[in-house]
């Protein structure tokens, strides 16, 4: 993934942060986060492999699965919003989302 993409995605989600609501009708799991699907993160796996490994299932070292518009700000969880982000892009992110 180009870090053009990145920058523009990056760029897309914190527009958005300010422009859509907090996802108040969003259902929640025991912890209060937003629940995500294990269907769509296999579905993104499956399409997407792991940068690190090339396999389609398992962990990912040094990656998580970002969504690129939030679940938080009205974000779809499915295959289409998500991206392979490294654990310290994930970090940067999350400070201003």
């Amino acid at each position: 993934m180009s870090q053009t993409f990145l920058l523009a995605a990056l760029f897309a989600a914190s527009t958005l942060a300010f422009a859509t609501p907090r996802c108040d009708t969003c259902p929640r799991d025991s912890n209060g986060r937003i629940q995500r699907s294990a269907s769509a993160i296999k579905d993104f796996k499956r399409t997407h492999p792991c940068p690190a490994t090339g396999k389609s299932t398992g962990r990912c070292s040094g990656y998580v699965i970002d969504h690129v518009v939030p679940l938080k700000r009205g974000g779809a969880d499915s295959a289409t919003n998500m991206q392979w982000q490294t654990k310290d892009a994930a970090k940067e992110k999350d400070k201003w989302e």
